[in-house]
C-alpha cells in the first residue's frame, strides 16, 4: 500500500486511513514491519473468508442448476429460523477437517507428506502480493511483478509431485505425474497469453499495466485490452488455461475418478486434505485477479461517470464476475478424457497464442494509422484471430473419428 494521498475521494483512502490509524500509535522504527504484518493478515482474512463463502457459493449453484437446494442446515447464531441458508456451512466443514483423524501410511514419507500441503499452499498465498486491488491497494510494488505471479504459480507443480511421490503409493504417483502434464501443457498458453500485454503496455509491473488500460475510447469506452482482437484473444485463453491450472472442471483430470481414486491426494485426509482444496481455490482467485488485471482494467471504472464509486469495489466486483463464471462452467461442462485435454492444449490453445503474438504486434505498429485505416487495422486483427482459430480447430479431431461402442449381446 501506497502512502496516504491528500486530495482523493474519502472512500477511496478509507483502507489508508485504518492503516495509517492502526500504525501510527506505534514509534517510527516499529511501523514499517506492522505495516508488512498488516498486509499479511488482511489478505489472509480476507481471502480466507472469501474461500469459505466461494465453497458455500459454489454448493449453492451446483444446488440451483441441479434442482436442489444445496446447504441449509447451518445456521449463524444471529439468524434462526425456516430461511438460514446455511450461512455457516463453511465454518461447519473447517471445524469438520480440523477434528478428522489425520491418517499417514506407515511406508510414506512422513517429512514429505506433510509438507506437500504446506507449500502448495504457501505457493498459492504468495501469489496475492503483486495484484493491485484498488488505486491505492498493492502490498507490494515490484517492476517485474508478472514475473513474480506466475513463477510463484509455478511452483505448484513441484508439490504437487511432493504429494504422490511422499505416499509411497503408485496411484498417488501416476496421477502426480498426470496432474504435472497437465500443469505443464496448460502453462504454455496460459504464458503466451500474457506476453501481449506486456508487448503493449512496455512493463512488467501489474501497476503500470492497469495505468496503460486507462483513459476512454471516443470518451466512453474504456481501453481494456480485451475490447481489442488481441487482447480478447489472449483472454479467452487465459481463462482457459486458468481452468486447466486450478484443477477445475472441465479439466479435473487429477483426480481420476474412473479410478476410483483421489489422484495425487489418495492417502491425504483430514485438514492435510482440506490444505489442497483451499490452495486450489487460492490458486483460481489469484488468476482471476491477474485476468482482471491483465486484460479487465484492473480497478479502472466501466465508464467515466462511475468512477466517483471506490477502485476496490470495481475489483471486486470483476474478480466476482470471473469467479461465478468458474462455477458456472463447472455446472455446465462434462469432464474431458486426458487425450483431448493435452490435444486442445498443444494443437490449439498454443497454436493460437503464439498467432496471437503476432496479431498484438501488428496491433503495435498500426496504432499510428489514420481513422479510415482503422477499420482495415480492426479487420485485419480480427482475421488473425478468428480464421487460424476456425481451421485448426477443424484439425483437431480430424482423423480420429467417432468411436464405436459394442456391447456384449
Amino acid at each position: 500500500m501506497t502512502a496516504t494521498p491528500v486530495n482523493e475521494a474519502w472512500l477511496e483512502i478509507v483502507p489508508l486511513l485504518l492503516r495509517d490509524a492502526l500504525t501510527g500509535l506505534l514509534p517510527e522504527a516499529w511501523r514499517w514491519p506492522a505495516n508488512a504484518l498488516l498486509k499479511i493478515v488482511v489478505i489472509l482474512g480476507v481471502f480466507g473468508l472469501l474461500f469459505a463463502f466461494l465453497t458455500l457459493a459454489e454448493r449453492k449453484i451446483l444446488g440451483r442448476v441441479q434442482n436442489r437446494p444445496g446447504p441449509n442446515r447451518a445456521p449463524l447464531p444471529f439468524l434462526k429460523g425456516s430461511r438460514t441458508y446455511g450461512l455457516a456451512q463453511p465454518f461447519a466443514d473447517a471445524v469438520k477437517a480440523l477434528t478428522k483423524e489425520d491418517i499417514v501410511p506407515r511406508g510414506a514419507d512422513q517429512l514429505l507428506h506433510f509438507l506437500a500441503p504446506v507449500a502448495l499452499l504457501t505457493f498459492s498465498i504468495l501469489t496475492f502480493a503483486v495484484i493491485p486491488y484498488g488505486r491505492h491497494l498493492v502490498p507490494l510494488e515490484l517492476d517485474a511483478a508478472v514475473l513474480y505471479f506466475f513463477a510463484a504459480g509455478a511452483a505448484s507443480e513441484l508439490a504437487v509431485f511432493m504429494a504422490g511421490w511422499a505416499s509411497r503409493n503408485k496411484y498417488s504417483l501416476l496421477a502426480a505425474m498426470r496432474a504435472i502434464a497437465q500443469l505443464i501443457s496448460y502453462e504454455l498458453p496460459l504464458l503466451l497469453a500474457w506476453v501481449p500485454v506486456v508487448m503493449l503496455a512496455g512493463t512488467l509491473s501489474t501497476t503500470g499495466i492497469v495505468d496503460a488500460q486507462g483513459g476512454w475510447f471516443a470518451g466512453l469506452l474504456p481501453q481494456w485490452h480485451v475490447f481489442t482482437p488481441w487482447g480478447f484473444c489472449g483472454f479467452v485463453i487465459f481463462m482457459i488455461a486458468a481452468l486447466a491450472e486450478s484443477n477445475r472442471s472441465p479439466f479435473d483430470l487429477p483426480e481420476a475418478e474412473s479410478e476410483l481414486i483421489a489422484g495425487h491426494l489418495t492417502e491425504y485426509s483430514g485438514f492435510k486434505y482440506a490444505l489442497f482444496f483451499m490452495a486450489e481455490y487460492f490458486g483460481m482467485i489469484a488468476l482471476s485477479g491477474m485476468a482482471v488485471t491483465l486484460f479487465l482494467g484492473g480497478w479502472q471504472a466501466p465508464l467515466p461517470f462511475l468512477t466517483f464509486i471506490p477502485s476496490y469495489a470495481w475489483f471486486a466486483l470483476k474478480l466476482g464476475g470471473l469467479l461465478f463464471g468458474f462455477m458456472w462452467i463447472r455446472a455446465t461442462f462434462p469432464r474431458l478424457r486426458i487425450d483431448q485435454l493435452m490435444r486442445f492444449a498443444w494443437k490449439l490453445l498454443v497454436p493460437v497464442a503464439l498467432i496471437n503474438l503476432g496479431n498484438a504486434a501488428f496491433w503495435a505498429l498500426t496504432q499510428d494509422w489514420s481513422a479510415p485505416l482503422q477499420a482495415v487495422r480492426w479487420a485485419v486483427g480480427l482475421l488473425l484471430i478468428i480464421v487460424p482459430f476456425v481451421l485448426l480447430a477443424r484439425s483437431l479431431g480430424s482423423g480420429l473419428g467417432p468411436r464405436t461402442y459394442r456391447y456384449a449381446a
